[in-house]
């Protein structure tokens, strides 16, 4: 497993941790490709019973880095980790819960409404600004935000691109609680503890009836990474992208003027 991501073993939780701070722990291919073999490996492991998210201090992840999408926008292949960590992410058999403290952007934001618990520090700020970079919503959000959300939250944020700190997102029902920076981590695990002392198979069978069938979640996906890589490499990401290396605002304006002098 890279160093990026740190497995670690607190009784019977698997903690999945990012841990790439001097880059606000952006995931690289690497990254999601050894969350979801994490994620798998902890559902195949009779001693692991509930698996935890978290970040490094001050910061949960700043979503997907920027030079992978980069180099996919100016024609290189599709990495399919990302897609495969989502995967893992919708079938996981055992119970998720995230410990979100700061910036939790994109993906960052998007794979909590998989988890089952999720509690953030007050300094906990959630955005998915895909459409700013000219891209779609991922990983079943535009299926799952609204259901979790309601239609008006749910569009602020994947649309809107509006940015929820941590009230805000638990008044929309994106995580089950705020506490204090220095007390997340303990109270994220000592609610995964209480999980894992639960009755197991009783567990299961509750969380199965409660997630139900996967496969519009699965298909809802594989709608979104079609559309994903379509718009990945067309001319308003190619301009957000440029803007962002160019330290600049995108010009979508100039891009609409150019396809209305085209018709």
């Amino acid at each position: 497993m890279t160093g990026h991501i740190q497995c670690e073993r607190c009784e019977r939780i698997q903690i999945l941790r990012f841990n790439r701070p001097e880059k606000k722990n952006a995931i690289t291919t690497d990254m999601y490709g050894a969350l979801a073999d994490g994620l798998r490996a902890g559902d195949a492991d009779p001693a692991v019973a509930v698996q935890l998210f978290a970040g490094t201090e001050g910061v949960f992840t700043a979503g997907n880095d920027l030079t992978d999408f980069l180099a996919m926008a100016e024609g290189g292949d599709f990495d399919p980790s990302a897609f495969e960590f989502m995967r893992a992410l919708a079938t996981a058999e055992k119970p998720l819960v995230a410990a979100v403290d700061g910036l939790a952007v994109g993906i960052g934001t998007t794979m909590l409404l998989h988890c089952d618990l999720v509690y953030a520090s007050g300094e906990a700020r959630f955005m998915t600004p895909f459409l700013n970079l000219g891209l779609v919503p991922e990983a079943a959000s535009s299926l799952l935000a609204p259901a979790r959300m309601g239609s008006p939250a749910a569009f602020a944020l994947l649309c809107a691109g509006e940015t929820f700190d941590a009230e805000r997102a638990l008044a929309a029902g994106l995580i089950n609680a705020v506490v204090p920076a220095g007390e997340l981590e303990t109270t994220a695990r000592e609610a995964a503890l209480s999980l894992a002392a639960k009755p197991a198979a009783a567990l299961a069978a509750a969380r199965q009836l409660m997630h139900g069938d996967r496969s519009a979640i699965l298909k809802r996906i594989d709608e979104e990474v079609a559309l994903f890589k379509v718009h990945l490499r067309s001319a308003e990401a190619r301009e957000a992208f440029a803007a962002f290396r160019e330290k600049r605002d995108p010009d979508f304006e100039k891009l609409r003027k150019q396809a209305e002098r085209a018709q």
